[in-house]
Formats: structure tokens, C-alpha cells, sequence
């Protein structure tokens, strides 16, 4: 097995990194890729950092300037406007790395590291350019194995959720991971059967060989919920129980099915209503949804849009909710019920394979089309007294939250696999190999969640043949 460090080579693209700060809040895959920079920061010789220039070709960043971009990102997104230096500093800094990277800078020490690495692997934690099948080619000409994180397939599994040029965008995406990757980290087991359902046709008829897959679960911090400052929304209804539904709003965390509930309850109960905080940005093709949370008069007082929050005040407000609240229709993760339990924050959410993964048998786990079980479950948790309620924080005690060293454990033994593989320094999987039987297709590995165990699905374990000896 390859050592990483000695022999093995990572070049980490941060490419998303650079755009992030650009945007008013992070995205989930911003976070990831976050947390990569920042984990192979402590790496600097295992590891160099790249982005991808306004052509689409590669070059590298110095450590102490990407070093520099990640303390400032994460001051950004723990205070908020509080940051406002913070985030000028950031978008100097990335307006002079894109500079550089426009004028060549980066791009000839670039091409020096990848040929004189013994074993590079380039690690795309992002779906930034992943599309881009004649790139990834390309590096892999000049002998680099190339190892992305896929995160969902939901344009794919539900492409009336997606926006429609995020459709073929995304199975180009699976297209290039099928033929050109030569091992794939996902994010649950739920995200792994999908891509396997995608990955032989994705492929095309003459791949014979599919790369190994991990599952490896993204981590959280925990922090007692004890420890954080009592929250205080907003003062004209800080007496009255809460709960926040997180997430960007867009017709696949079905917030319409919650303003629906809100409206009714208000209606019939007024001042003794409950409250639901709605945090996050506005997404795409949602114009119901904003009429609602614009227009609906009934709403007010009740429901409150806070928009996108710094990660304290997220904190703040999911610790002393009566629940989270999560009635998404399809999740290739489930970061935010991560989040809430960590705090000690009880959860409802949709029945999702993705979300049962991550939650195990903690949270009440609803229909995300029936509305009367969701409001007997919100009116049962906003009392005092809630059996239900006391029932989950019981079963919390015993979860356990992902954590990223965890998660990096899998990913390290991962590269090594594809290091020591005899296909990794091939431009291409197609034809590598005959396929050994007809109608059968080896694997260079074996598919594990994260911390190993047995498989989250049964029916994707059997679909998944054993790992080789080493």
C-alpha cells in the first residue's frame, strides 16, 4: 500500500474555494471543500493546492496564500456581516490569485509538480468543470490518477427538482466519473446506489472496469447544546416555541408543505401558534413558495424568513428550537439533520435513505406528503410536555455525530488504493482490461461506509463484490 506523504502526491483543487466568497452564503460542497483545504493544509508535503483559470486549465497555489483564504472564509462564515473586513480581505485576495492565474502564474510549477510526482492523484471535492471530460483526460496524460467526490444524483433521480440545464450538466458529470475516475468518494450509501445505478450506462458499452467507491460521511462539530447562549429571534415572540426548517429554499426542501401547515395553524390558533424560523437563501423556481413567505398575511408573526445566517447564529437558533425541521424530497446527504443533532436538537424529517443514514433511529421520520401526520408532530413537539419529543432526545444520547477524521480516514486509504493500482497512471478506463466473464464487471474495490461496518442497504451490498486481498 502506497504512503501518503512519501510516495503519493494529492493535487487538491480549490477552485470552488476562490468562487465561494463571491457568493452571499456557502453552499454544502462550499463546506467540504473548506474542510479539504484546511485538513491538507497539515500536509504541505503530501500535498498542492490548484485551480482551474478562466480557461480551464490548472495552477498552483502558494500554501501560505491559500493558508491565508481559509482563516479568512472561515471568519466570513461564523460572523456574518460582523466579518465585513474579513470578507474584503478574502475577495482581494482571491482577485490577485485570479490575476496571477490569468497572466500564467502557477501554470508552469503546475506541470513541473504533476511530472515529477511518483504518484499524484488529482482530488476534485467540488463538481466544478467535472463535466469536462477532455480536461480530466488530459491529466491524466500527464500521469496523474483522478479521484472526485460525487455529493448526489438528484438531477439524475429527480430531475424536476433541478434546473434544467443542471440536468445534462450533471449526467456529463457522471459520464466523465464513469470512464475517467480512478476511485470515487461519495458522501452516504444512499449517494452510492445511485451512482451505481448510473455509473454501467454512464460508462458506455465499452468500460469494462468501474472504479472503487467509498462511502465517507461528512463530518460535524459537536457542541452541546448546554454551552451555546440562549437564542432570542425576535423579541415580540421569544416566549413562544420554535422550530427552523435550514436549507436553501427551492421546491425540493419542500417549505411549501410547511408554510401550508403555518397558515392553517395560525389561522386557527393565532398568538398560540408555534413559530418557524425559515433560514436560508432564495434558490430557483420556488415563485409559490415567495408568494407565500411576500404575500400570505396569515403568515405573519408566525412564520419569519431570516435569509441566510452566520454559521454562530445558526447555531444559536437550531440549539433551542423545539425541532429541526426537514421535509425534503430528496437528499443526497442530509447535512442540516447532522448539524441539529450534534446540538441536541431533536429532528422531523422526510423517510429518505440518505437521511435514515445519517440520523440512524434517532429523529421521527415522516411522509413527506402528509401534511396532518407533520402537524400533529409539530403541535405534539412545540408543548412543554412533549413525549415524543423526550422519547428522541433519549435516543440522541446514544448517537454518535460524523466526524472528519473519520472521513479522512477513508478517504487516505482510498488514494492509497488508487496509488498502488496499476491503472492510475493510464489516460483512460475504457479497454484497460477484458472483462474476465461476460457480462461482469471487476472492481478495483470494495464499496465501505464511513468507519467501516456493515452496509447501510442490503440490496447494495450484495451488489457490491468483496475487495481483493491486498
Amino acid at each position: 500500500m502506497v504512503e501518503i506523504g512519501k510516495a503519493l502526491h494529492v493535487f487538491l483543487d480549490v477552485s470552488r474555494l476562490l468562487l465561494c466568497v463571491l457568493r452571499p452564503s456557502p453552499a454544502g460542497i462550499d463546506r467540504v471543500e473548506l474542510a479539504y483545504a484546511r485538513r491538507w493544509l497539515g500536509r504541505p508535503a503530501a500535498c498542492s493546492f490548484v485551480a482551474q483559470n478562466a480557461w480551464g486549465a490548472l495552477a498552483s497555489l502558494p500554501h501560505r496564500q491559500v493558508e491565508r483564504l481559509v482563516t479568512l472564509v472561515e471568519d466570513v462564515w461564523q460572523a456574518g456581516p460582523q466579518a465585513n473586513s474579513a470578507l474584503a480581505a478574502a475577495r482581494r485576495l482571491v482577485l490577485r490569485l485570479h490575476a496571477g492565474m490569468a497572466a500564467g502564474t502557477g501554470r508552469w510549477a503546475f506541470g513541473r509538480a504533476a511530472a515529477t510526482a511518483e504518484r499524484g492523484i488529482y482530488l476534485l471535492v467540488s463538481h466544478l468543470s467535472l463535466e469536462n471530460p477532455d480536461r480530466i483526460a488530459g491529466l491524466r496524460r500527464q500521469g496523474l490518477a483522478f479521484v472526485p467526490m460525487v455529493h448526489d444524483l438528484i438531477p439524475s433521480t429527480h430531475p424536476e427538482y433541478a434546473r434544467p440545464q443542471q440536468v445534462g450538466r450533471h449526467r456529463r458529470r457522471i459520464s466523465t466519473t464513469a470512464s475517467l475516475a480512478d476511485g470515487v468518494i461519495v458522501n452516504s450509501a444512499a449517494t452510492a446506489e445511485a451512482l451505481l445505478s448510473h455509473l454501467p450506462e454512464a460508462a458506455g458499452p465499452g468500460c469494462h472496469i468501474l472504479p472503487p467507491i467509498v462511502v465517507a460521511r461528512l463530518g460535524v462539530a459537536a457542541q452541546p447544546a448546554a454551552a451555546l447562549p440562549w437564542p432570542q429571534p425576535d423579541p415580540a415572540g421569544q416566549d413562544r416555541p420554535y422550530f427552523v426548517t435550514l436549507g436553501t429554499i427551492e421546491p425540493r426542501k419542500n417549505h411549501l408543505l410547511l408554510l401550508n401547515l403555518w397558515r392553517e395553524m395560525a389561522a386557527r390558533l393565532g398568538d398560540a401558534a408555534p413559530r418557524l424560523l425559515v433560514i436560508g437563501r432564495r434558490g430557483w423556481e420556488n415563485e409559490n413558495i415567495l408568494d407565500m413567505l411576500d404575500r400570505c398575511s396569515a403568515l405573519a408573526g408566525a412564520v419569519q424568513e431570516t435569509g441566510p445566517l452566520p454559521d454562530a447564529e445558526v447555531t444559536r437558533l437550531l440549539a433551542g428550537a423545539r425541532a429541526l425541521l426537514f421535509p425534503s424530497f430528496a437528499e443526497g446527504y442530509g447535512l442540516p439533520l447532522a448539524e441539529a443533532l450534534a446540538l441536541g436538537t431533536p429532528a422531523l424529517c422526510s423517510d429518505l435513505p440518505a437521511l435514515r443514514e445519517v440520523g440512524a433511529d434517532v429523529p421521527e421520520f415522516l411522509d413527506p406528503l402528509d401534511g396532518p401526520a407533520w402537524r400533529d408532530a409539530v403541535l405534539h413537539y412545540a408543548q412543554p410536555a412533549a413525549p415524543r419529543r423526550e422519547a428522541q432526545l433519549a435516543r440522541l444520547r446514544h448517537w454518535h455525530a460524523p466526524n472528519w477524521t473519520t472521513h479522512f480516514a477513508e478517504v487516505d486509504a482510498l488514494l492509497a488504493r488508487v496509488a498502488a493500482a496499476p491503472h492510475a497512471l493510464a489516460p483512460s478506463r475504457p479497454g484497460l482490461f477484458p472483462a474476465p466473464y461476460p457480462g461482469r464487471s471487476p472492481w478495483g474495490g470494495a464499496l465501505r461506509p464511513a468507519g467501516g461496518g456493515a452496509m447501510a442497504e442490503p440490496a447494495l451490498a450484495a451488489r457490491v463484490p468483496a475487495a481483493p486481498a491486498e
